[in-house]
């Protein structure tokens, strides 16, 4: 927030005859009515509220704002001789009043010089705040004349009444919502509650990219004013992560393209030597390879050819399961079983036992000794670390900060974990004291990473199937092994994803990608808590059972899950631009799919995508690696001299498990208990050792 003086910027909004009402009466310095404008501005890249009396408005000494350490725009404190009534009488109108008349500003010194002297009582009314610090607003009840509305800030701290003498409130929300999202507070419909339906957004934003620009910076293609704009603005963002992107996102993107588009490009390249000597004084931690990156392949536009048709089967019952196993409770044919789970996942009965197995806490070819071994092995594992935390006492743990923040972090998480499912449903539920004792025991099991807002999300589901709290601990620490870089304080694993996730998208649709490009919207970023949480938030519950299951077998390639956003993006696509949504359009309508996606039909989807992608001869090779494919050579005859000389074209197929029964699966539809073999056509390219 800026230091105090006349704030300037974009006007957004402007209202006359915006009164605060004091009590008049019982103070001698307070008018009963004092008349005021109110404004909202943006300046740079910061939505402010601005409100002070007509008769001040050029005294900037008035103005309330708080220094960068500060946690909230205003400090409160109490009036002399007068006490605020108790907490009980707040949701009344009453209580707004008694709070104006209670309580009056304290205002912070300024950081050079004194402050000038007020030229009248009013001044002490003068407020403003950024919309990054508000936490709700309350209305009026309809047909109480004047509208009113109260600002939250969080924290708690509520400012007086603005009563809108000239005209009603409407107009200030609807500028509001242009840089916030407003809906009604389930307890109260007066109050409106700011960025209400984004908790999981917001996380994912505010842990979005340490480095401004990753990607880009290089290119070398920022000019020092823009770079330093662009890091500005993400540390808006990680203060208020939803606010601050619906605000200047696109401004971080603009200033990128108008880099990109400059007509001089020698005015904007900066040498990598001074590149990366800057941004590593700017951005710790932050490494740039100052050499020119060998073998930078553009993706052009490729011909995938015809995608195929696929179709599911049933999900495995207990007797195909139980067929599969030896006497000794090893399972024959570990293959077939992945790809039948692949095709048609578990009935839930089989869950408990066959995740074990996907997750990698069973091996796969153990019998049932060795796996009643194992579990009398990993319980007794399991209780010695859950007893370290248990018996740290109060006293050691106001020494240890960081399990102090662990235990804060995991508390709040756990509370508001999947409540409207029955199993975590109602007060003292003892699922959600598993859920906390087994976050609480993976701190102790990876100390390093301990707790990091969504791994509850991740757990809920192991939890709720493995009924067992052993078991879904090991569960969730085998998949932590492959979830872990998402939730690593650098982020590389979802900066890597994202990237990936941009080279599917282009190649599969060069056009769509331009269009989310020209709405700045080509990095993404509203995939991120699709990747950061497998889904967990876009599918319902017994839904994210069913893909967790099948993304586990690891099939029909690497990278499914990427496969897996293109099908849902594709789907979207024809709205997205038939509607010709803008930035904060595709970024509203991405987040509104929760909930509301087929996920046996996504499956189909991403799985065609992915067999279209074997068959293509001249898949790039960014997209082989991404997709786990092996490189090959093709031999075709050389069309010019029509000569037997062949010509070498670098491309890539799958695996040979991929080729051979995956492709047999989906040409037939089968349902049948054992995959189908199916020999690999001449023109698909022979395999090359990895």
């Amino acid at each position: 927030m800026a230091a105090a003086g006349v704030v300037s910027g974009k006007i957004i909004y402007e209202q006359e005859g915006v009164y605060i009402h004091s009590s008049s009466g019982k103070t001698n310095d307070h008018d009963s009515l004092i008349s005021g404008i109110l404004r909202v501005l943006e300046k740079d890249s910061e939505v402010i509220v601005d409100w002070k009396p007509l008769d001040d408005a050029l005294d900037s000494s008035s103005i309330l704002y708080a220094g960068k350490d500060s946690s909230s725009v205003v400090e409160w404190t109490q009036a002399p001789k007068e006490k605020a009534r108790g907490l009980e009488h707040l949701n009344s109108y009453e209580a707004e009043w008694d709070m104006v008349n209670a309580v009056s500003f304290k205002k912070k010194r300024h950081t050079s010089g004194d402050a000038p002297s007020h030229r009248n009582g009013k001044s002490q009314w003068s407020f403003l705040f950024s919309l990054t610090d508000l936490k709700s607003i309350k209305q009026n009840k309809e047909g109480m004349g004047w509208s009113y509305l109260i600002f939250c800030l969080k924290d708690d701290v509520v400012l007086p009444a603005l009563h809108f003498h000239q005209g009603d409130s409407k107009l200030l929300i609807d500028s509001l919502e242009k840089y916030v999202v407003l809906c009604d507070s389930p307890q109260d419909k007066r109050t409106l509650l700011v960025n209400c339906q984004n908790k999981s957004l917001s996380q994912s934003f505010e842990n979005l990219l340490d480095e401004p620009a990753y990607g880009l910076i290089q290119a070398g293609l920022l000019d020092r004013r823009n770079l330093l704009w662009v890091i500005h603005h993400w540390k808006k963002i990680k203060k208020d992560p939803y606010t601050a992107t619906m605000v200047g996102f696109s401004k971080v993107t603009n200033y990128i393209f108008d880099s990109l588009r400059g007509s001089d490009t020698s005015t904007h390249q900066r040498p990598p030597s001074e590149m990366a000597d800057f941004l590593s004084d700017a951005i710790p931690g932050l490494r740039i390879n100052q050499q020119e990156e060998p073998g930078f392949e553009v993706i052009t536009k490729i011909d995938l050819g015809e995608r195929p048709v696929v179709q599911r089967r049933e999900p495995i019952s207990l007797e195909e399961w139980t067929k599969n196993m030896d006497a000794e409770g090893r399972i024959l044919n570990v293959d077939n079983m992945k790809h039948m789970i692949f095709r048609g996942g578990l009935s839930h009965a089989l869950r408990k036992e066959a995740w074990k197995f996907l997750l990698g806490y069973f091996p796969w070819y153990s019998t049932k000794e060795e796996r009643t071994q194992l579990q009398k092995q990993k319980t007794d594992e399991y209780f010695r670390m859950k007893l370290q935390w248990k018996s740290v006492s109060e006293e050691q743990e106001k020494r240890n900060s960081r399990l102090r923040d662990y235990r804060s972090l995991i508390e709040k998480d756990v509370n508001r974990t999947d409540r409207t499912n029955k199993f975590y449903e109602g007060q003292d539920n003892p699922g959600l004291i598993l859920l906390h004792d087994i976050l609480m025991t993976y701190c102790m099991y990876d100390f390093d990473l301990g707790y990091v807002q969504g791994m509850s999300d991740l757990l809920s589901p192991l939890l709720y199937v493995m009924e067992n709290e052993v078991d879904a601990f090991w569960c969730f620490a085998s998949y932590m092994d492959q979830m872990h870089q998402n939730f690593e304080e650098q982020m590389q694993g979802m900066k890597i994803q994202l990237i990936q996730l941009s080279t599917l998208l282009r190649l599969l649709d060069s056009g769509f990608c331009s269009y989310l490009e020209s709405q700045d919207s080509g990095y993404l970023y509203f995939c991120f808590r699709w990747l950061l949480i497998r889904f967990k938030r876009e599918f319902s519950f017994l839904d994210i059972l069913r893909l967790w299951e099948v993304m586990w077998t690891e099939l029909p390639c690497k990278n499914f899950h990427l496969l897996l956003c293109c099908a849902i993006l594709e789907s979207e696509k024809h709205q997205i631009m038939e509607k010709h949504y803008g930035f904060n359009e595709i970024l509203k309508h991405i987040n509104e799919l929760s909930m509301k996606i087929d996920v046996e039909d996504i499956l189909c989807k991403a799985e065609a995508i992915s067999l279209q992608m074997v068959k293509c001869k001249e898949l790039p090779q960014a997209v082989c690696e991404i997709l786990g494919l092996q490189e090959s050579e093709v031999s075709t005859p050389d069309s010019d001299t029509g000569e037997d000389e062949n010509t070498v074209i670098t491309g890539c197929t799958p695996s040979a498990f991929h080729s051979n029964s995956l492709l047999g699966y989906a040409a037939r539809g089968s349902r049948e208990d054992s995959p189908a073999q199916m020999s690999v056509s001449p023109d698909v390219s022979r395999l090359t050792p990895a």
